[in-house]
């Protein structure tokens, strides 16, 4: 991706959240020089702020997804069971715009519609190994009720909705009838060893540096 787009889809995404009425902290608008200045902070080491992706594939627009992470602990205090467990990201997923078919090692996670567009995923259970299996199907809960979905089937949610996600289940998602605004509540957040794409493809994009950055990424730490 060019990093002039990135700025593009940046400044689109922080008003987009804006416009929804979620805050986010003050270092979301600092400058790439002020962020440089907390390389030594859990901002950096545990890789907070603004991430987005193309999963590499060169059409954001159709395949990709737009991510802030708001706060996140590391896998070592993970390890130990203690200190901060938890983390918590704001995404956009565009109209139709999918974020590919994955699953977690270790990541339990809320997915929640906070506004805007229907948010569709579509659920497969795993084989002994792992991998995925779209024979099975999963038992997930939805804000508090468990629901048998069937393999391939699609969860809905509207505004306000939930689901939770297990190691095992398997995940593709987007939005329908418009952008959507997207929570994720869960346990640490290592998106360099803990997810598992069913089609071997990239976490993060290249970059074209074309222009300076707005902001910083995730992946320019």
């Amino acid at each position: 991706m060019k990093r002039s787009e990135i700025n593009t889809i940046l400044r689109e995404g922080e008003a987009f959240i804006r416009d929804h009425g979620f805050m986010l902290p003050r270092f979301a608008s600092f400058a790439p020089d002020e962020m440089r200045a907390l390389s030594d902070t859990a901002i950096y080491h545990n890789r907070l702020g603004w991430d987005v992706t193309d999963y590499g594939e060169g059409r954001f627009s159709e395949y990709g997804l737009f991510l802030f992470t708001v706060r996140n602990g590391n896998i070592e205090d993970l390890a130990k069971k203690s200190g901060m467990l938890y983390a918590e990201k704001i995404m956009i997923s565009r109209d139709m715009q999918i974020s590919p078919m994955h699953t977690h090692y270790s990541k339990v996670e809320d997915i929640i519609n906070r506004a805007g567009g229907v948010l569709v995923l579509e659920l497969y259970g795993s084989r002994d190994d792992g991998s995925i299996d779209r024979e099975k199907g999963v038992e997930v809960v939805v804000d508090g009720v468990a629901r048998t979905i069937a393999a391939g089937d699609k969860l809905q949610l509207m505004p306000g909705e939930s689901v939770t996600l297990v190691p095992g289940v398997w995940h593709a998602f987007w939005a329908e009838h418009g952008d959507c605004m997207i929570g994720e509540v869960s346990t640490v957040n290592d998106d360099l060893n803990d997810n598992w794409f069913e089609e071997e493809i990239g976490r993060f994009s290249e970059l074209e540096e074309d222009e300076e950055p707005w902001r910083l990424l995730v992946s320019d730490y």
